[in-house]
């Protein structure tokens, strides 16, 4: 439930176009909807700016699409993340507006497009292997609103590739960097920029990187300044973060 849907509906109020009697079953379930396996926060968005979103491991097909259609009755937008295929099918068959983003595994559904910032969010990998993490920080920004550009496989195994975006770097306002092995690339990065940047380790890696925990511990002692860490493979917070702080410029 947003700004925009609780104005729709005044407004068909006052048109006559709905009854008292429809606006009190749709206000009924506020400020959040108990579906005994969730309690759906149907006001989020009024006090973050973004509606609830879907986390789909450990969650059953049936939750997903039971947790989806009641969202998208109460007029929010879907942002489902780490969904399978077969998730994607059951809730397209709710709405057919629905657009799956296979690298990241995001479903997305928009009442309406946004307008997309001035300020721009970067997001960077430092290898091919980093990109499904980097998709999910990119296509979070990107439905919440941001605008957003994405350079992949410029890590420091081969510095040059980096050091030929410098461009690229300085057009952005927040930068996400997400690397595994030695997790090394934030810290150059954050050597080059003034902007903020957000690291985000990732699982990617052999053994010794202890699926994360070593690029995780090289970006916690990172020697550049100005870097925020998110957990292992959280690109999800990684690109909320941006837009949020996308945002400020905005403002």
């Amino acid at each position: 439930m947003d700004k925009r849907y609780l104005t729709t509906m005044l407004r068909k109020l006052q048109n006559g176009a709905i009854g008292v009697d429809e606006v009190l079953a749709r206000l009924k379930h506020l400020p959040f909807e108990d579906v005994a396996y969730a309690h759906i926060d149907h006001h989020r968005s009024l006090r973050h700016g973004m509606p609830e979103v879907i986390y789909c491991e450990g969650k059953t097909v049936e939750q997903i699409t039971g947790i989806t259609r009641r969202m998208l009755k109460a007029g929010s937008d879907i942002l489902a993340t780490r969904a399978s295929d077969a998730v994607f099918k059951a809730v397209k068959k709710l709405d057919r507006r629905a657009i799956y983003h296979k690298a990241s595994r995001a479903i997305v559904i928009e009442h309406k497009k946004k307008d997309l910032t001035k300020g721009i969010v970067l997001v960077l990998t430092a290898g091919t292997s980093d990109i499904p993490i980097a998709e999910e920080a990119a296509v979070t920004s990107g439905t919440l609103g941001s605008t957003v550009q994405t350079v992949y496989d410029v890590g420091v195994a081969g510095i040059h590739r980096i050091l030929s975006k410098k461009d690229i770097l300085d057009s952005a306002r927040v930068i996400v960097v997400v690397a595994g092995m030695d997790g090394a690339l934030p810290s150059v990065v954050g050597g080059l920029v003034d902007k903020p940047i957000i690291a985000v380790p990732t699982s990617v890696g052999y053994g010794a990187g202890f699926q994360g925990l070593a690029p995780l511990l090289t970006m916690l002692n990172s020697c550049a300044s100005g870097i925020a860490v998110m957990n292992i493979d959280n690109g999800f917070g990684a690109g909320v973060l941006a837009h949020r702080i996308n945002l400020l410029g905005e403002r």
